[in-house]
């Protein structure tokens, strides 16, 4: 089965990049998720086997069930870690930017990565890219980044030399954001690259359960909180959103991660077509974080860039609103109203 992707100027420009540089960074998103962590894990063995040393810098923390992650631990936080992230970003020459494609994506991190004096390279899934780089490797038709990782990695000839760790991280990227493939991923290629992932050695059913089953006691009473008390349906435009505020979380011993994949569930009710879930944020006053998921051509994408202030995928898509969680609450219901027609 074909599964190159890129052109072969494309990736005799990024080998080339690549070859010439000795201080490289792979960055991704703020809130990194198991596609841009894995993909970024990825990255550094594909760089590791080309003779290059490289660092990852994280804007901020990631959940806990992707600290199994190999590697993981090589990870640098910028939020935690602030000088030593910029003193390296300041004196590279490379920098990967790995699942985003607008600098506003890395949040705080922005100006530092705007000021940093690296090339810039860019590989991603999500639609129009904004970014100014030396290259934009843009495939928004990929389930994931880490299919499009995966696929650089076998054109550049490179799959021999993969190890299971780095099979594993590319799997886990791709498992995640299809929401275990039920989401984004009917292209039968992905089914060949895990066939190929398999043949490293890798076991996927501990995969899915490091990340799906792995949560505390108090995740799971959130869980059932959320969808006894929070939940509304509206079963006239086949839609449903919940909101989790800084006090629940605060009841629940919430910690990042915790809420993951929860948006999915009210998709389980017969005839539902979309569903938004509100999480107001932790640290920020008037900040409310959304995730939108839907079935069949129902573009969510276009109510998040309409609505959220965000964007995404057809299927799954995400976006901030900077106001009040009932205010926030409100404009999810004007938005709903608004796509009535394309909800019934």
């Amino acid at each position: 089965m074909e599964i190159n992707t890129i052109t072969q100027e494309e990736l005799e420009t990024l080998l080339r990049y690549t070859e010439c540089s000795q201080h490289i960074i792979i960055c991704t998103h703020k809130s990194p998720d198991g596609d841009a962590l894995g993909a970024s894990l990825a990255w550094l063995e594909f760089l590791s086997n080309r003779g290059k040393t490289a660092d990852i810098i994280i804007p901020d923390a990631y959940p806990d069930f992707l600290q199994w992650l190999p590697n993981s631990e090589k990870i640098i936080r910028y939020d935690k870690h602030k000088e030593r992230a910029e003193t390296l970003m300041c004196g590279a020459d490379l920098i990967f930017c790995l699942d985003f494609n607008a600098f506003g994506r890395v949040d705080e991190m922005e100006q530092t990565l705007r000021d940093s004096p690296a090339k810039k390279i860019m590989i991603d899934h999500h639609m129009d890219p904004v970014m100014d780089t030396v290259l934009t490797v843009s495939r928004p038709e990929m389930s994931s980044t880490c299919e499009l990782v995966f696929r650089i990695m076998h054109q550049s000839g490179d799959f021999g030399k993969m190890t299971p760790k780095c099979a594993a991280c590319i799997y886990c990227g791709m498992m995640t954001d299809t929401g275990g493939f039920t989401y984004n991923s009917n292209n039968p290629e992905i089914y060949f690259i895990i066939s190929e992932l398999l043949t490293k050695g890798i076991n996927k059913d501990k995969i899915y359960r490091n990340v799906f089953n792995n949560y505390s006691s108090w995740a799971i009473r959130l869980r059932g909180y959320i969808m006894c008390q929070k939940l509304n349906v509206l079963n006239g435009y086949n839609a449903s959103y919940f909101s989790i505020s800084r006090q629940t979380m605060k009841d629940f011993h919430f910690i990042k991660g915790d809420a993951e994949g929860l948006v999915n569930e009210p998709l389980k009710i017969k005839g539902m077509k979309l569903s938004v879930s509100l999480r107001e944020d932790d640290r920020r006053d008037n900040l409310v974080w959304l995730s939108l998921r839907s079935v069949d051509n129902f573009p969510c994408n276009e109510m998040a860039a309409e609505f959220f202030n965000g964007g995404g995928h057809l299927n799954a898509s995400g976006g901030r609103l900077e106001c009040s969680l009932e205010e926030a609450e409100e404009t999810v219901r004007k938005a709903i109203m608004h796509y009535a027609d394309r909800l019934r």
